[in-house]
């Protein structure tokens, strides 16, 4: 039976929304013969997030105890997940009924592709708003044709919020970057350079607004520089390996 396994990165001060992202997590259904698993993985020095997780039977929640940072925090559950799928899911995003399974479909369709992701809505106190569109055209995406995407604005970080993927490519990616600003978007250039993937003209999930953001805060701003070098350098050394990812091999 394959398995998808959700990745969430939380973090007490700022999980305000983790209730919203459980119940949506509770009320999705995968295609049959899936199994589900969700990895919550609390960064920081004073754990405080399993008992409202507690009865939900598909979370394997565990906590770092340390600070350790988004990147490192996701790639510790990474060591943890068991599926051949691997879907980011930020800790105060919602997903839509049938998010989990659209993407999934994407993937027995498109048996070349091994990375995908779904247009976001947004969110904030007021209520839904415009739905996000990426900067990557629809449909299938030719390894090799993305290039350099550039986050000043953290646009790319809100598409790579939403990201799916073969578990075994992000493991052989080296996971997220290990840096404080773009280590999605640094996973991302690296995947579109190497295989195939697919941009899903449908919403699935809900981006959240709210003043506890990351990406508010004077220190993220303030590392512009460091995640645009990050990116570009990626790309060029991906480039310059020559690296494919053959796609004979089925993800599950």
């Amino acid at each position: 039976m394959p398995r998808l396994s959700v990745i969430t990165a939380a973090y007490a001060p700022q999980a305000q929304h983790l209730t919203a992202t459980a119940d949506s997590m509770r009320a999705q259904r995968l295609p049959e013969g899936w199994d589900l698993e969700w990895l919550v993985q609390e960064d920081g020095p004073n754990p405080a997030l399993a008992e409202p997780l507690a009865d939900l039977p598909f979370v394997r929640y565990a906590a770092n105890g340390v600070s350790c940072g988004t990147a490192a925090t996701r790639n510790i559950a990474l060591t943890r997940a068991t599926g051949a799928l691997v879907q980011v899911l930020d800790h105060d995003d919602v997903l839509l009924p049938g998010a989990l399974t659209d993407l999934i479909t994407v993937f027995t369709k498109e048996p070349t592709v091994r990375w995908a992701f779904a247009r976001a809505g947004e969110i904030d106190e007021s209520g839904p708003r415009e739905p996000h569109r990426a900067g990557i055209p629809v449909g299938l995406v030719p390894k090799g044709t993305v290039g350099v995407l550039d986050d000043a604005s953290g646009v790319w970080s809100i598409c790579c919020a939403g990201l799916m993927a073969g578990i075994d490519v992000v493991r052989a990616l080296g996971g997220w970057v290990a840096t404080p600003r773009s280590e999605d978007v640094g996973l991302l250039v690296a995947l579109a350079e190497v295989a195939d993937g697919y941009s899903l003209d449908q919403v699935t999930w809900y981006y959240r607004r709210h003043a506890n953001q990351t990406h508010l805060t004077d220190s993220w701003r303030a590392k512009e520089q460091l995640g645009r070098t990050l990116v570009e350098q990626r790309l060029d050394a991906v480039r310059k390996s020559g690296l494919r990812l053959s796609a004979d091999t089925p993800l599950w």
